[in-house]
This record gives structure tokens, sequence and C-alpha cells, in this order.
């Protein structure tokens, strides 16, 4: 798993409907998740706990497979 270019979450994290902080947040500590499998269970446990919508998980998932190219 890679780090995303803050490029790459600027572009993930300006799309229509999307909670832009969560993105940016989330997709800026990725490596913090041992793996990309790790990072998709953090996901949907913050997802949970903070109400997010799903256009921010889907932003989020997307930058997850981002990170593993």
């Amino acid at each position: 798993m890679r780090k995303l270019t803050l490029e790459e979450i600027e572009i993930l994290s300006s799309r229509a409907g999307f909670m832009k902080i969560a993105v940016e947040n989330f997709l800026m500590t990725l490596t913090n998740n041992s793996s990309p499998e790790a990072a998709i269970i953090n996901l949907m446990q913050d997802a949970r706990i903070y109400k997010w919508n799903n256009s921010t998980v889907q932003a989020i998932m997307d930058g997850i497979i981002m990170s593993k190219e």
C-alpha cells in the first residue's frame, strides 16, 4: 500500500456530495493501516460512527484501491 499524493487526495475529496474533510483526513493517514483490508475495516467502522454518506465512503474506498496500484 502506497501513500497517496496530495494531488490524488485533492481529486478524490473534491467531488460533489462528499464530506471533504473526512475524505482528506482518512486518506492522509491511510498508510497507518497495516494492509488495504485493515483500511477497509477501519473505513467501515468510521463510516458507522461518524455517519458518513455513501458518496464519502466510496471516495475513500476509491483512494484505498488507488493505494494498491
